[in-house]
């Protein structure tokens, strides 16, 4: 056997349940905790196959534990190796008197080929002793068997319990309506199938089966049409960003041409403001000339002035020339 695969330190044996814990008590402390460890290993890790090699680590260091044979079978089962399933949980069975897993050992024999002999186990005394949880899961099992032997309507047959359509949901509720479904696709009833996968799309909150994905292509849509309308989804989010971004450009632009319409309204004011500044500055001179005009007829009405003083003064002189012959003529 190869190195045994390393456990995350986030696993230890406190997380092992009661009953597995029980069982361990047989063996040495130290010895007890690894084997815990291992075991709580394969059961959470999400790899399968490294979930295999966690189980066949504890099987290799307890062997003769039944809990250690029940998780190797469980282990091997999903991981399709049937033969060692049935083995393994054949082992576990004898060792514990357990008999819950007989689905499984059922549906290795019926993986292997041997229908008769899953058919002898989902039918055994035993199977109606088990809890109802175990009997619906056989149940499940015989009605694949069904469909293996080309018998759709007893397939179908085989899955019409009482917890079918009464109202419950319990927690393998999700795998009951699965395979009812399977089944009522197989005897050609597509619409009956589509209804029993949407219950199941709603019993599944952990997704433990593909109900969804097989609901869609009920409906008529794969994968590569979800894939497409996603890209066209993405085109459409695509061309809104261009849009915005143009209409972004436009407000832009709208306001460049809204500054330029300022600037010139601007420009107009400054120039009705030159305007109006030459307008007041030729009034001035206007005013100025003006001045400058009275000032010359001023001048020019004292010239006037002066010289009727000048011709007041000439006639006075005249008169007093006269006066002077006047006087002399007396004389």
């Amino acid at each position: 056997m190869s190195a045994p695969p390393r456990i995350p330190d986030s696993i230890t044996e406190d997380q092992l349940s009661r009953e597995a814990k029980a069982e361990l008590q047989g063996l040495p402390a130290d010895l007890a905790a690894t084997v815990g460890r291992y075991l709580v290993a394969a059961e959470r890790s999400t790899d399968l196959e490294q979930a295999y090699r966690f189980a066949q680590a504890a099987r290799h260091l307890a062997a003769r534990i039944g809990v250690v044979r029940e998780v190797n079978g469980i282990m091997a089962y999903r991981t399709g190796r049937w033969a060692e399933a049935l083995a393994e949980l054949r082992a576990a069975r004898r060792m514990t008197g357990r008999g819950e897993y007989l689905s499984l050992m059922a549906d290795s024999e019926r993986a292997l080929g041997r229908l008769d002999r899953a058919l002898e186990l989902v039918q055994s005394d035993e199977a109606k002793r088990l809890p109802r949880a175990a009997q619906i899961e056989l149940r499940i099992v015989e009605s694949g068997i069904r469909r293996d032997q080309g018998l759709a309507d007893a397939a179908v047959l085989a899955l019409q319990v009482p917890e079918l359509s009464d109202g419950r949901l319990r927690p393998w509720s999700a795998r009951l309506f699965y395979a009812y479904g399977d089944a009522l696709l197989a005897a050609n009833r597509p619409e009956a199938a589509r209804e029993a996968f949407s219950r199941a799309v709603v019993a599944d909150e952990d997704e433990e089966t593909d109900a969804l994905a097989r609901l869609d292509e009920l409906d008529g849509i794969s994968v590569e049409d979800l894939e497409d309308t996603e890209a066209w989804d993405d085109e459409d989010e695509d061309e809104d960003e261009d849009l915005v971004d143009e209409d972004d450009s436009g407000e832009d632009d709208d306001d460049e041409s809204d500054d330029d319409d300022d600037d010139d309204e601007d420009l107009d004011d400054e120039d009705d403001l030159d305007d109006f500044v030459n307008e007041d500055e030729d009034e001035d001179e206007d005013l100025v000339d003006e001045d400058d005009s009275g000032e010359d007829d001023d001048d020019e009405s004292d010239h006037e002035d002066d010289e009727d003083e000048d011709l007041d003064g000439e006639d006075d002189e005249s008169g007093g020339e006269d006066e002077e012959d006047a006087d002399r003529d007396e004389r």
